[in-house]
């Protein structure tokens, strides 16, 4: 079996789960098959059977261009240099919208089997026009298109799947679920006082944690307006990646200096650290809150879980299959809209729900220790990259049975 994969996203350029989810996919789909990867960046490495392949585009291609264009627009070439270079394999797995019109050109062009992964949706993320102007129109028509066309379309969560058939004309035995998930190996509780100490973290106080970037879509705002209602035995730490937009961008940091106005155990640690030692204050955490308006799956409550930290995430989309209630966390109900953005009608209730979830925890880290082993359990046993690398390539097997 020869498996091409086409991202955005691979290692060292990774900023959200899409980018995670193909690092580690790529890996276990090699113990099993042939695979390359094309990405967007600067990569070059050949291993036997996983091949990485990085196209970066020249942006002198580019000059005059409107700035909110340049990214679909650099998406759309590097796409076509994908099939520029040829293809020979047997199927192509496209991730993000960002890759999509390769698939679509790899199927129309090389008669390849087209597999795509949704990660999120386009008509679910209508926040994205901030960032793109009317390119998010050209990226909401890509992934119309591809999803459409494609031979199968793999919805990372059952939510996500229902979100396809309801928005999209795909026949439902085109849409299976495979989750993503986590290498409990490495994602495992790590002990470093000395790292949250340069940090400026009390090692021997509680903390509530969040880590993730801060868009709408992630709702780091609502986490914000919670923070004043957090027992007063917490630090906060917030792990918070870059927005859409510099103006976002400067909303949210503006945002969160006002907060530590009024309480001084607030941490925000700009930009996203490595991998090791996200790890470490998984691992220290009291609580991870992940406060999404939008999560087809969040594969970061999967990390907090497998270091054995409960979780207090909304109930929304994939979270709501990941965290069991009263279990391995708390859900908390989001109240979304049902038009767009789909924010919540009562902001100031979701962030007081919040909070109430976040100091459940406080003083009573039995409830913790409870929780985390139990979200661990979950982890271990329904989310290992092998039983999904092994869905995959059934996946895979009969699309080529079929053919």
């Amino acid at each position: 079996m020869r498996v091409l994969l086409m991202t955005n996203e691979f290692p060292p350029h990774i900023y959200g789960g899409a980018g995670v989810h193909v690092e580690y996919l790529s890996r276990e789909l090699a113990k099993r098959a042939q695979v390359e990867v094309r990405s967007f960046h600067d990569q070059a490495s050949d291993t036997g059977t996983l091949k990485v392949r990085g196209t970066k585009v020249p942006g002198t291609y580019l000059d005059g261009c409107p700035p909110t264009y340049v990214s679909p627009l650099k998406a759309l070439q590097t796409c076509i240099a994908f099939n520029g270079q040829g293809i020979e394999a047997d199927v192509v797995h496209c991730h993000t919208w960002y890759a999509q019109f390769g698939g679509i050109l790899a199927k129309q062009l090389y008669q390849t089997p087209f597999v795509l992964t949704v990660h999120s949706l386009e008509p679910l993320r209508p926040w994205k026009r901030e960032q793109l102007g009317n390119g998010y129109d050209l990226s909401a028509w890509v992934e119309r298109t591809a999803i459409e066309m494609a031979d199968a379309v793999v919805a990372v969560s059952s939510s996500t799947k229902a979100d396809v058939l309801r928005l999209f004309d795909v026949p439902e035995e085109r849409v299976p679920v495979i989750p993503n998930g986590i290498d409990v190996n490495e994602y495992t509780e790590t002990r470093d006082p000395a790292l949250l100490r340069r940090l400026g973290i009390d090692p021997e106080r509680p903390f509530v944690l969040f880590v993730g970037r801060m868009t709408r879509q992630k709702g780091f705002s609502h986490l914000l307006d919670a923070i004043p209602a957090l027992d007063p035995s917490f630090q906060v730490v917030l792990c918070g990646g870059d927005a859409d937009t510099k103006e976002l961008q400067a909303e949210m940091v503006a945002r969160v200096d006002q907060v530590k106005t009024g309480r001084a155990d607030v941490t925000y640690i700009g930009g996203m650290l490595d991998r090791a030692d996200v790890i470490k204050l998984y691992s220290h955490a009291t609580v991870f809150c992940c406060p999404s308006v939008y999560e087809p799956f969040g594969i970061i409550n999967l990390e907090a879980m497998a270091c054995g930290t409960p979780v207090v995430g909304s109930a929304v989309g994939g979270i709501a299959e990941v965290v069991v209630d009263g279990e391995t966390g708390f859900l908390v109900n989001a109240d979304l809209d049902p038009a767009p953005p789909h924010s919540p009608r009562d902001p100031a209730g979701f962030a007081a729900r919040l909070a109430e979830g976040i100091n459940r925890f406080a003083g009573n880290p039995e409830l913790g220790a409870k929780m985390g082993a139990a979200g661990r359990r979950r982890v271990v046993d329904h989310y290992s990259w092998g039983s999904i690398a092994d869905q995959t390539l059934a996946l895979y097997e009969g699309l080529l049975a079929r053919r």
